[in-house]
């Protein structure tokens, strides 16, 4: 019995390593659109499709983004400047890419924009730092994806969303886990009703990697304990604060700067015939934060917690 089980295991994983390297024809030809182009994931996929032959529309916030990484780039790669939080930027981007793609449609569309501060405790934050984040990684994404889904319908293409593995396993206070958690829900349900039109939705749950949006999270944490109220610093504690920034500051050191682990990712359910519904980014999102996502939740509140300091006013037993 356990012969045949192992078999059938196998077979089934090679059938998968085979399909999954089925690449999409003529991909000199497709136009791929990618927010948040300036840095980290966004900068390096952008350069990585653009060295694979893929015609590449990249969204900067900045100019100075778009000037960088056109000067890194061909002649192909085309780059405009997007801010998600604002509808009318959004739909003037919508209405660049219509121009640039024509009938041939747009093959992919990859929200990669996103921020993670205010980042701190729940309750050194306000209504609007939760907000802030929410506008960007949840919402921005959702304006983006609208706006555009006609043109991806147009190619059949793809829809490559950046999560986080903070959207399985939150971690952390503020506005970024819920986002990312909505990501998952948002990419989940459109995956459902687009896979009709022969189109496809992707998600990408990466580690802790070195990017802008880790090395921001120190300095937010900072700020959202120096303006906490009283009360608040009285019943955590200085020391318990000092002792946390230490562990953040540990994680820093210690996250991912291969890249490649991410955008490899993406790459992959840009151009291959069977694209997975959900890639892990990092040993660290492989072999912990997923597989503890899966735990029971006082397990998994205990891995989680069990470094973590213990406040000034915490109750015993």
């Amino acid at each position: 019995m356990w012969f045949y089980l192992a078999v059938l295991v196998g077979l089934y994983f090679l059938r998968r390593w085979y399909r999954e390297r089925q690449t999409v024809e003529k991909l000199t030809d497709k136009y791929v659109f990618i927010t948040g182009c300036d840095s980290g994931f966004g900068n390096q996929l952008a350069r990585q499709l653009d060295s694979r032959g893929l015609r590449v529309l990249a969204a900067c916030l900045t100019e100075k983004g778009a000037q960088q990484l056109e000067r890194l780039t061909s002649d192909r790669l085309k780059t405009t400047l997007l801010d998600v939080t604002s509808t009318e930027s959004v739909a003037a981007a919508t209405e660049w890419v219509k121009t640039c793609v024509g009938n041939k449609g747009l093959w992919g569309l990859v929200n990669n924009a996103g921020k993670s501060t205010p980042l701190a405790h729940n309750e050194w934050l306000r209504k609007e730092d939760f907000a802030e984040v929410l506008d960007v990684n949840l919402l921005g994404l959702i304006d983006v994806t609208l706006q555009m889904l006609p043109l991806v319908r147009r190619a059949r293409g793809r829809v490559v969303n950046v999560s986080s593995v903070m959207g399985r396993l939150a971690c952390f206070g503020g506005g970024y886990c819920l986002s990312k958690y909505g990501v998952e829900a948002f990419s989940d349900v459109l995956r459902r009703e687009i896979s009709p039109f022969g189109m496809k939705v992707s998600m990408v749950e990466p580690g802790a990697f070195s990017t802008g949006i880790l090395q921001f999270t120190l300095e937010s944490f900072q700020t959202s304990w120096n303006k906490a109220p009283s009360e608040t610093k009285e019943v955590y504690g200085q020391l318990y604060f000092d002792n946390f920034l230490k562990s953040l500051k540990i994680l820093l050191k210690n996250s991912n700067k291969n890249l490649f682990l991410v955008t490899d990712c993406i790459e992959h359910a840009l151009t291959s015939c069977y694209p997975r519904a959900r890639y892990s980014g990092g040993l660290d999102a492989k072999l912990f934060y997923l597989p503890v996502s899966y735990l029971p939740s006082w397990v998994s509140d205990f891995i989680v917690t069990y470094s973590w300091p213990k406040p000034a006013q915490a109750v015993s037993g």
